[in-house]
């Protein structure tokens, strides 16, 4: 039971409530309402709100004007950890009773965990998943909504997996999750960290405290977990500095507890040299060879047994929007990438073009999401232009930006050297369509930015929209 550290309280605490919410529209009858000041809203601005639909206890870091009669107030410093423990508390601390692992990092939390729920579940486990994708309680399938939820609904499909008989849980832990305290009250038995790049400068005021926040994931890790870090990367010895927990490496290029070489790498899969033995997987390229290396350390330091890893790791299916791709009738293969990152896009661009006979072109059709990191738009397009043939700049999800104004910020990254590769599309289904039309038998065309996701964000509305959908039809109509 976690204790919520208390500053003042206004009314009685000898209350029974209902459930805990912290949206003041979803509450009810003798309902608790913590009120959280986020990124664009704050929530003690709708205590009021809380109270006439039937709010009977309200939980704040700053008391109202005016104190409703009847109605329990109570200070906390921190509603963010406070509303952690609280949900903690509500659903009896699920985390302690299974093996939860979060993985953190810029690229590669996706992919990890999920393959991680698949290689856990082909052992024969019990498992859970909460991603950016989707949830899972073992076979139950739900909609996920951010990268890592809140925690009420962190604690509530937790409690759902103790149900079902769930032993291990892997789960995505974002930079936003860890600052707005979503993780905190939850008991880890490990954590990995995969890499650090440019990302989230919308929300993090800088790079530092981007990399400070993703420490301190590591840094509140208890002495009895494991800390599974990348130590190719710069950032890599950093996450481990002040950790208690177990410490673990892996690497390419390092020294590490757990290494890798490289053998093949194809658009088919990777030939890998892991601790001695041979294994080939259905993945592509040297980021995938991290992410293949983070989940066989985070395998065996759940206990798992070295040899029957390996054998599970060649079953893996790729991720859903991770470097899926088809190939058409005239062999022209499309490749849908969730790629939103410099880093990323990099990644999957060299990677493409270490594999290609450079005999056929690499087309790559990229935008950037509206209302996130506008330091990133022209560094993607430079990025896009010096490796790809030809680039079709187009809209992302441009939320409630002009899809012109960002295309037009990505464009002053492109050198002059590189204007006469550049198409701007605005249409995202059109820019696509562009590219499956210069696309000649044997080429590449690679569509980053959105990957799994089947909307595109307009002026707040989701409309339905799928990149490996939409290119499979344009392909089947034009390369018959």
């Amino acid at each position: 039971m976690y204790k919520v550290a208390i500053e003042s309280i206004k009314g009685s605490t000898d209350v029974a409530v209902g459930k805990i919410e912290f949206d003041s529209r979803k509450v009810e009858k003798n309902d608790i309402f913590v009120a959280i000041r986020g990124s664009i809203s704050d929530g003690h601005d709708y205590i009021q709100k809380a109270i006439e639909l039937g709010a009977i206890a309200i939980v704040c870091d700053t008391f109202p004007d005016t104190f409703e009669k009847g109605i329990s107030y109570i200070q906390v410093k921190d509603t963010n950890k406070a509303l952690a423990f609280m949900a903690a508390n509500y659903y009896k601390d699920p985390s302690k009773d299974l093996k939860l692992v979060g993985i953190t990092g810029t690229n590669g939390k996706t992919t990890i965990a999920s393959l991680l729920y698949q290689l856990f579940k082909k052992a024969g486990f019990k498992v859970g998943l909460l991603s950016t994708v989707k949830i899972l309680v073992d076979n139950k399938e739900y909609k996920a909504t951010h990268t890592t939820p809140d925690s009420i609904t962190i604690n509530h499909y937790l409690s759902e997996m103790i149900k079902e008989g769930v032993e291990y849980c892997f789960m995505e832990v974002s930079s936003h999750g860890i600052h707005q305290k979503r993780t905190e009250g939850l008991h880890f038995a490990g954590g990995v960290f995969t890499n650090l790049s440019h990302d989230h400068l919308d929300y993090h005021p800088t790079f530092a405290e981007y990399r400070d926040v993703k420490k301190s994931f590591f840094d509140n890790l208890p002495k009895t977990a494991f800390a599974l870090s990348n130590i190719d990367d710069k950032n890599g010895a950093v996450m481990m500095q002040n950790t208690t927990a177990v410490k673990r490496t892996y690497a390419l290029k390092s020294y590490a507890d757990y290494r890798a070489q490289i053998l093949e790498n194809q658009l088919s899969g990777l030939l890998l040299k892991i601790d001695g033995n041979e294994v080939w997987v259905k993945l592509i390229g040297t980021f995938n060879a991290y992410n293949v290396l983070a989940i066989y350390g985070t395998a065996i330091e759940l206990g798992l047994d070295s040899l029957e890893t390996l054998r599970l790791l060649s079953e893996l299916e790729s991720v859903s929007g991770r470097f899926q791709y088809i190939v058409s009738k005239t062999n022209v293969t499309a490749i849908v990438d969730y790629a939103h990152t410099p880093d990323a896009l990099e990644n999957v661009l060299k990677t493409i073009n270490d594999i290609r006979t450079k005999n056929e072109q690499l087309i790559t059709v990229v935008g950037c999401g509206g209302n996130r990191d506008k330091t990133k738009r022209p560094i993607m397009a430079s990025i896009a232009t010096e490796l790809s043939d030809r680039v079709v700049l187009t809209s992302d999800n441009p939320r409630n930006e002009d899809p012109d104004v960002i295309i037009s910020e990505m464009e002053k990254g492109v050198a002059a050297q590189n204007y006469k590769k550049v198409l701007a599309i605005t249409d995202r289904k059109q820019a696509i369509k562009t590219a499956c039309q210069l696309a000649q038998p044997n080429d590449i065309i690679i569509i980053a930015g959105k990957g799994h996701e089947t909307y595109q964000e307009i002026k707040g509305v989701r409309n339905d929209f799928d990149d490996m959908k939409i290119v499979k039809e344009i392909l089947e109509q034009l390369h018959k």
